[in-house]
């Protein structure tokens, strides 16, 4: 579908996650009947939010969400992250669904010490953090805290879109919003940032052009633009970094 198109719409989410993981659930599911975006990405943890105090519930949860977005999503493509449970291990792991698959998943490898997110999850590998492709086109997944890390940046050079599904913090907006700008720019990539509108997070959720030219707003609950990735093969062509 995107080889022959090179110009497509994408949405980013920006909610709130309610106490209900089922109201969570319900209201991605009604987004995704009805949005006509052909890529839509969902914040961290956006049907739980961590809930540590009923980790057990969160990780029960995985497979009956996972079985419900598979039957939603057909031709479009949703990321979002959910808490899996392996053996006696808790991974934050990013999952891409599309055609009524799982086509890329990854594990959270960075996890946020000042989140306690060490306390309660395993870390993922770093060598899951790999570009992959849908229909030619290509992506690359880092989650929330691994935006701060430049090897990270690196292992995912010349993708033509990097999604960042994220719970960041209000205290550090500036941050969220100053690297995915910068990492548009250093990669010459399309970066769609999907962050949490709790009243404790940052919101900045965006879409940012390889030139750093970045769609957000923090009034919105979702963010849709068309986007043409002839402006990553653009970018690159003017500005040679290799």
């Amino acid at each position: 579908m995107f080889s022959k198109h090179l110009e497509f719409t994408v949405s980013t989410l920006q909610l709130k996650t309610k106490k209900g993981y089922e109201a969570n659930l319900q209201k991605l599911l009604e987004f995704v009947a009805t949005s006509e975006s052909q890529l839509i990405v969902a914040s961290e943890l956006c049907l739980t939010n961590f809930d540590y105090k009923h980790f057990e519930n969160v990780a029960n949860f995985y497979d009956r969400a996972l079985e419900r977005l598979l039957e939603a999503v057909s031709d479009k493509i949703l990321i979002l992250t959910m808490t899996k449970r392996e053996g006696e291990s808790f991974f934050n792991q990013a999952l891409v669904i599309h055609n009524h698959q799982v086509v890329h998943k990854q594990n959270k490898y960075r996890l946020f010490t000042l989140g306690d997110e060490t306390k309660y999850f395993t870390a993922g590998q770093k060598e899951d953090i790999v570009k992959f492709s849908i229909d030619g086109i290509s992506y690359g997944i880092l989650i929330c805290f691994e935006l701060r890390f430049k090897e990270l940046w690196q292992k995912l050079e010349g993708t033509d879109i990097i999604l960042i599904p994220a719970r960041w913090g209000k205290a550090r907006k500036k941050h969220l919003e100053v690297l995915s700008k910068a990492l548009a720019i250093m990669n010459q990539t399309f970066v769609i940032v999907s962050n949490s509108a709790d009243d404790d997070m940052a919101s900045s959720s965006a879409i940012i052009s390889p030139w750093g030219e970045s769609y957000s707003d923090d009034t919105l609950e979702v963010l849709t633009k068309k986007i043409n990735l002839k402006e990553v093969k653009k970018s690159r062509r003017l500005i040679n970094m290799h």
